[in-house]
């Protein structure tokens, strides 16, 4: 999809923009595939599949080190996504983005790096109740390892923060924030900003995990003010083992390298090693080349639609989602806040949501069905698991009714 002309003030063709995805054109169980799983992992246009192929059948070499043309073509092909993807959050720098493998790697990169070398006994680490496993354990593994404490915040019978109690938490011993922009498993959008806000009134850094907010609002690091924050590119339309860290130069600078390695050094010698400038110091060994030019292509493509007509029309899809489901007898939404991103979860009255996303794949829709990463979620509501259907800016309404009817047919299956 190329970019539209400036002028071009008229929405996108979301219908049309369906056939941009390959994988979408293919019957699933005799029925046309419904791919409800984009909180998972989203589908890739063919625009990335073809900026990737390209690479790998005509620029493939190792980067930075080589003088040959291809090795030069690869260099240019993996910094000049990095510099788009820099923009594309609003980065300062490009010295500010860090490739890992993903949202998960990036956290565990600010626990060992950034937080390890600063905590002491008795210092806090403050999450919340609605967090990724990959926003949880990393910080347990640091608090195992230095003595210091994990605090949660609560959230309320919605599956929203309680900001108050959430502010009455900041006392002079947490060090660090670590929060989730918005929930993989109640689609939760937390007011990120308020929040940042408040921890910088007490001098504490804040990392949020933006691996669901990148595919579905325009994320503008500068503006929210956080001081880490990290992604992944198979959420927004990208490969898989490909991500980034986001985090303020002056933390990278301080921060020490995770791991070691070629590539994040400059002079290695028995007695001392020199390390790199940023952002290699962090980038350790040969890197995802293919993946960041592919999470380079996802970045074109989302630029070209517009973060804020994708983040309209899948306002409509989940409004239309939440009022069809809620019509389905028997089904509880699990997670009503105020502000949502384009995901449902739910549960059905004696009807177990691996049963449901069974049933619903007979009829070629697939949903995620499970506790989402997210088992501290699922204890608070009482409930073993959800069926999850989130919604990505190739999805329609004909695909939500055909949801809820196969909803409606598994009811009578366990009737």
């Amino acid at each position: 999809m190329s970019a539209r002309p400036e002028t071009d003030l008229s929405p996108p063709d979301f219908r049309a923009l369906r056939a941009d995805f390959p994988i979408l054109d293919q019957q699933i169980n005799g029925k046309p595939l419904a791919y409800l799983d984009n909180a998972a992992s989203a589908q890739r246009p063919r625009q990335v599949i073809d900026a990737v192929s390209h690479y790998e059948r005509h620029d493939h070499a190792n980067v930075h080190r080589g003088v040959h043309t291809l090795s030069q073509r690869a260099t240019e092909a993996y910094e000049g996504a990095r510099q788009r993807i820099a923009a594309f959050i609003n980065a300062s720098s490009i010295r500010e983005l860090v490739f890992t493998r993903g949202t998960t790697e990036a956290v565990n990169l600010v626990a060992q790096s950034f937080a390890r070398p600063r905590l002491q006994p008795d210092d806090q680490i403050l999450i919340s109740r609605m967090e990724h496993h990959s926003n949880i354990v990393p910080w347990q593994l640091v608090c195992e390892q230095t003595g210091a404490e994990l605090v949660v915040a609560p959230i309320d019978e919605r599956g929203q923060l309680r900001l108050d109690e959430f502010e009455a938490l900041l006392g002079p011993r947490v060090r660090l924030v670590g929060l989730v922009h918005i929930s993989n498993a109640l689609g939760t959008i937390n007011p990120v900003e308020t929040i940042v806000r408040l921890c910088k009134e007490r001098a504490i850094p804040v990392l949020l995990d933006g691996a669901q907010a990148m595919p579905h609002t325009a994320v503008d690091v500068q503006a929210i003010g956080c001081d880490f924050y990290a992604f992944s590119g198979h959420k927004m339309y990208g490969p898989t083992g490909i991500g980034a860290l986001w985090a303020r130069e002056e933390h990278l600078e301080a921060m020490p390298p995770w791991q070691g390695g070629g590539e994040m050094i400059r002079v290695v010698r028995f007695d001392r090693t020199e390390y790199n400038d940023l952002p290699w110091k962090f980038e350790a060994g040969t890197p995802n080349i293919s993946g960041a030019v592919g999470l380079g292509a996802a970045v074109d493509y989302l630029s070209a639609i517009g973060m804020d007509a994708i983040a309209k029309r899948e306002a409509e899809l989940l409004d239309y989602a939440t009022r069809t489901l809620e019509d389905v007898p028997g089904l509880r939404i699990i997670g009503t806040a105020d502000r949502k991103a384009s995901l449902v979860s739910f549960v059905m009255d004696d009807i177990h949501p691996h049963d449901i996303g069974t049933i619903v794949d007979q009829d070629g829709i697939a949903v995620r069905t499970g506790h989402h990463c997210a088992m501290p979620v699922m204890e608070f509501f009482g409930v073993p698991a959800t069926a999850r259907a989130s919604f990505a800016l190739y999805n329609d309404e004909d695909e939500i009714e055909r949801l809820a009817t196969a909803l409606r047919g598994a009811r009578e299956v366990f009737a």
